[in-house]
């Protein structure tokens, strides 16, 4: 029955014969004439159907000792049934950038056999903060420390009309600063975090050192240590950098920091510490801090970073603050390895990087203290973590009410403003210059 269609519509045209083709098919399917499973479609092709098609796998040659294969190499050309001889590669005496082989990865001139693990900005760490505590050789403290957070209390540190300024800034990240229905994530994330730090620097003129700082954008950062048996390394770009002209205050004095090392670090057996880092061959073991040598403002003192939620990576509240301290750990141990070298020592001034991260609600604050670049054995000084975490700022910012069972459960506007929030994001950018 098909033989006989599809002579009667060859002089149709092809498009009329697969149609009608098509139609026999179903009809001797529906009627009991044929075994088809389903519908053939007969006009779909494999890259209509996004199927790739597989990888040739190539033929392995096997070589027998003492049996030689006879090949067409002297006749210089093929004859059937004779094997396809194997000739040295061509070596040009000149450099041809267009025929140019790059050697394997082993013949490369500084390969190294041990990787080195990479944490990046899209570093998604399964333990959090205990994978970057035991990453960093750090003991953990819940909250900032009080000669910290004393500095916003005071209320020739506070800024005029704070809470009402505050809320505006919230306003207008969420309200204001948009011409669509409501801002995306990233958007009022940035508008908020800038309106929030250039409030804090209109106290300039009562703190001059608040005008010793600048912001840092898309700066590169590089941090090589050892880990145990392994090479780590905290490289990429991260946020905006408050750098400035002096360094932080110390947060631990000698005797504290000397009883760290009766901390025992916490494991997380049998997870390997090295879970979800990127392992790489790192040719060379650069530690640079992401500025040149000569730059006027070297100190690293605030690291803010975003979680909009629009990225390819999205990280839990955990899995931020594990990257807040890595790359605050990451600009203190570059820091150090400029001024000091990279011979691992305890540092007789440590080196002190705050982070602050937000997502546009809530708030993440972790402040840093790196005693030392011994990073290798578990004994000895520990360095210092003080982790501030979840706090927001305010409840809700609805554009309309949401209303269930006719009653306004959350009204239109700014609600559930929290000062306590700002106060702590105040002492972080006043510590150093108060």
């Amino acid at each position: 029955m098909f033989k006989e269609t599809a002579q009667r519509l060859k002089a149709a045209g092809p498009l009329l014969a697969q149609t009608t083709l098509l139609k026999e098919v179903r009809i001797s399917s529906t009627h009991g004439g044929s075994s088809v499973h389903g519908h053939r479609y007969f006009n779909v092709t494999c890259s209509l159907c996004a199927k790739v098609p597989p990888r040739k796998k190539p033929r392995v040659k096997v070589d027998i000792p003492g049996l030689e294969r006879i090949t067409y190499g002297d006749r210089m050309h093929y004859v059937p049934g004779l094997a396809k001889p194997s000739f040295p590669t061509w070596v040009r005496d000149w450099n041809d950038p267009s025929h140019y082989y790059a050697p394997k990865e082993e013949e490369m001139p500084l390969h190294k056999e041990k990787p080195c693990f990479i944490f990046n900005q899209r570093t998604n760490a399964l333990e959090g903060v205990r994978q970057a505590l035991w990453l960093t050789k750090s003991k953990l403290t819940k909250g900032l420390p009080d000669q910290v957070l004393s500095l916003a209390e005071n209320e020739a540190n506070q800024i005029e009309n704070q809470d009402e300024r505050v809320q505006n800034a919230i306003r207008h990240a969420r309200f204001w600063d948009t011409t669509e229905e409501r801002p995306s994530r990233e958007k009022f994330c940035m508008a908020l975090l800038r309106s929030l730090i250039h409030l804090c620097g209109s106290l300039q003129v009562s703190h001059s050192g608040l005008g010793r700082r600048i912001l840092a954008e898309k700066y590169s950062l590089a941090a090589t240590w050892n880990r145990g048996e392994d090479l780590f390394q905290v490289r990429g770009q991260n946020g905006l950098l408050l750098n400035s002209i002096a360094p932080l205050p110390v947060l631990a004095g000698k005797e504290e920091v000397q009883s760290t090392a009766d901390h025992v670090l916490e494991t997380f057996y049998p997870i390997s510490p090295t879970i979800d880092l990127q392992s790489v061959q790192v040719y060379e073991e650069q530690n640079h801090t992401g500025f040149k040598e000569d730059y006027p403002y070297p100190h690293a003192h605030t690291l803010f970073l975003l979680e909009a939620g629009d990225t390819p990576v999205t990280l839990l509240p955990e899995q931020l603050r594990a990257k807040m301290i890595m790359f605050a750990f990451g600009n203190a141990l570059a820091r150090a390895h400029t001024l000091h070298g990279t011979k691992p020592r305890v540092l007789e001034q440590p080196i002190v990087v705050q982070s602050v991260a937000t997502n546009g609600r809530m708030f993440q604050y972790v402040m840093f203290q790196l005693n030392t670049t011994d990073l290798q054995a578990d004994e000895g000084v520990k360095n210092q973590v003080w982790v501030e975490n979840d706090q927001l700022l305010y409840d809700f910012a609805k554009v309309h009410p949401l209303i269930k069972k006719r009653v306004v459960q959350i009204p239109p506007g700014l609600s559930g403003y929290k000062p306590e929030t700002f106060q702590k994001f105040l002492s972080l950018y006043l510590h150093g210059a108060v």
